[in-house]
């Protein structure tokens, strides 16, 4: 084991810099030999290291819980009884009983299904097992929900599936629903699903035609439908060739399926942000078959030309719920305040300003409010914290913790996570502050934020946005001359203050470095050897590449932000042939995570400048102006 290089607690003792860790035979060697066994597949030696737990261990049930994940491959019901019995609440029996639901479902065993069902509460259903309650429902003589969620182009699980089949059959879905959803999953080279959609209803999905678009007929439902798919396929690499196939066959087609065409190239164009090609080929789009992403591309076109006018119709348009959203709420007010109805405005202003993300402080500057971020009046008090403190979950997420810091095991810290955020439904206010608080002391830096950040009247800023590392952070801050609330604001999002964080593509540490731009950028400023995870090197190279991109993109921190994200190269290519306002230019960057991350960003910084006493900075004067390309 390697020696450490930072204090870990351990047994309520505190180890200092560089000692050895001790050789531990006590239950959390035990309970990692378990997983080990788990791992292997050793059932045998997973079930005796279990017994040797004892009974105080906060994370005894943890070898019988993994035990019953092997009973679920094997359809052993005995052995998931056996654990829901013995362990009747918790993150534990809530995912094995969800997973079994599910194989519940899927043997159509559904006398066991209905009573372990209704055990299941609601936030711990996920997607697949919810289509089997539906299913349970119907069975029962109820209607489905809302089977529209399924037009949105994706493809789902096996028990979605089969409600979808079931809604056919009993007709709550028509025909003309079950070609909406072919027709979407083929759109997104789905092949398989939209094949198996049309087998199990009969569905007459051409599949030769599929196979050889070119001898497609057009005087068959199946036929157009490979056309249609053709034409789409071709637009992802060729747009305009695209399009001009589509004027060609448009009058072959049904209006719905030329329609459906239209709105799958508009959606393409907009993604490259050709916005005027765009809003044309929306106008030609049938409205009752775009998705909420195409609706909302549609608006970002529009937006991009500032199109006011355009952008308050389309707006308009949108389904009910989707128009109501904070997103489209502002921007609803910003067409309405550009087209000179300030009092139409007020309203959805006001809307929007409710909470504390990027729109409600966009749109709580607008109504001449700033930005306020003070403390909870009361704060929790001394019984509040003491019973999170002895809350099991708590209890269990912490021990969690503490072996994936002492044993440098990240799987065992996201075991943490999970168990935390289970002990944190239902929560009153000061409960929430109260395990936020207890997670800061621990350095459990994500989850203070994850609970601080649930309060619904009674808020704790310096929780929602802490300050860990502080003098390491403010020390290259300063050296590069750089905001060091927009640091703080780039941390937080990309890491959350996990030391230790590891994305899937590889990126670590608090700043989330890739390798290459870790080892470039450690070259570049004469580091010859380097630990990446290392915190004060982390920051060190981190900051020097947020200045890097900040000198080589104008001095603008938007597109830094969009820049350290995605690469200085796209932030480049986003610009448009104008100058535009930053909240336009981030409001239209085709990556949703690059989109969201720049905007979270952004109003991290503008709670980080309150926090350290900044200049008054808004976030909209913050965002900036986006120079020309």
């Amino acid at each position: 084991m390697k020696a450490l290089t930072t204090p870990i607690r351990l047994a309520g003792l505190t180890l200092a810099l560089g000692a050895a860790l001790p050789a531990l035979a006590g239950p959390d060697d035990a309970l990692l030999a378990a997983r080990d066994a788990f791992r292997a597949n050793d059932l045998a030696k997973l079930a005796s290291l279990g017994d040797k737990l004892p009974d105080n261990y906060p994370l005894k049930d943890y070898p019988e819980y993994w035990q019953t994940w092997k009973a679920l491959d094997r359809n052993d019901d005995a052995q998931v009884l056996r654990f829901l019995s013995r362990t009747p609440e918790g993150l534990m029996p809530e995912r094995i009983r969800n997973e079994w639901v599910k194989k519940l479902g899927l043997r159509e065993d559904w006398t066991a299904f209905a009573n372990e069902w209704k055990k299941l509460p609601p936030e711990g259903r996920d997607e697949e097992s919810s289509c089997y309650g539906e299913l349970l429902q119907m069975r029962q003589g109820q209607k489905p929900g809302n089977l529209d969620r399924f037009l949105e182009g994706k493809p789902a699980p096996d028990g979605c599936n089969r409600l979808i089949d079931m809604a056919y059959a009993r007709g709550a879905l028509s025909q003309d629903w079950l070609w909406r959803r072919a027709r979407l999953l083929l759109a997104g080279n789905y092949l398989t699903q939209a094949r198996q959609l049309a087998s199990d209803t009969q569905l007459p999905l051409d599949n030769a035609a599929l196979n050889k678009p070119s001898l497609a007929s057009p005087d068959t439902p199946g036929g157009q439908e490979a056309i249609l798919y053709d034409t789409v396929r071709k637009g992802k690499t060729d747009l305009n060739g695209a399009a001009a196939m589509l004027s060609r066959v448009e009058s072959q087609l049904t209006p719905d399926r030329a329609g459906f065409g239209w709105g799958q190239l508009a959606l393409l164009s907009a993604r490259k942000q050709q916005a005027g090609q765009a809003l044309q080929w929306f106008e030609k789009a049938d409205p009752r078959q775009l998705t909420t992403d195409q609706w909302e591309w549609w608006a970002r076109s529009a937006l991009r030309l500032e199109q006011w006018s355009q952008l308050d119709g389309v707006i308009r348009r949108m389904p009910q719920e989707l128009a109501a959203k904070p997103a489209w709420r502002y921007w609803l007010a910003r067409s309405l305040k550009q087209q000179g109805k300030p009092a139409e405005a007020a309203p959805l202003f006001s809307q929007a300003s409710v909470g504390h993300n990027y729109y409600a402080l966009l749109s709580l500057e607008e109504l001449g409010n700033s930005l306020s971020a003070s403390a909870s009046k009361t704060g929790p008090s001394s019984d509040d914290v003491a019973r999170m403190k002895a809350d099991p979950a708590v209890r269990r997420s912490l021990a969690l913790l503490n072996v994936a810091e002492i044993y440098t095991k990240p799987e065992f810290r996201t075991d943490a996570q999970r168990e935390w955020r289970w002990a944190m439904r239902g929560r009153n206010d000061m409960e929430l502050l109260a395990a936020a608080e207890i997670a800061r002391k621990e350095n459990f830096y994500d989850m203070a934020i994850y609970s601080a950040e649930r309060t619904k009247e009674e808020h704790d800023f310096s929780l929602r946005y802490l300050t860990p590392y502080r003098e390491v952070t403010q020390k290259y801050a300063r050296q590069l001359d750089i905001d060091d609330a927009w640091v703080y604001g780039l941390i937080r999002q990309e890491s959350r203050f996990i030391t230790m964080a590891r994305s899937g593509v590889g990126a670590s540490g608090l700043m989330q470095l890739m390798p290459a731009t870790a080892k470039w950028a450690a070259k570049k400023i004469g580091l010859t050897h380097f630990a990446v995870n290392d915190i004060d090197t982390n920051v060190q190279l981190g900051t020097w590449y947020l200045r890097y991109v900040l000198d080589n993109l104008s001095g603008n921190q938007v597109m830094a932000t969009a820049a350290y994200n995605a690469g200085p190269g796209r932030a480049r290519n986003w610009q448009a042939d104008r100058a535009l306002d930053g909240t336009i230019y981030a409001e239209t960057i085709p990556f949703s995570e690059t989109r969201d991350y720049v905007q979270k960003v952004m109003a991290n910084a503008a709670y980080y400048s309150s926090t350290f006493g900044h200049a008054n900075i808004s976030l909209r004067n913050r965002m900036g102006i986006v120079p020309a390309r």
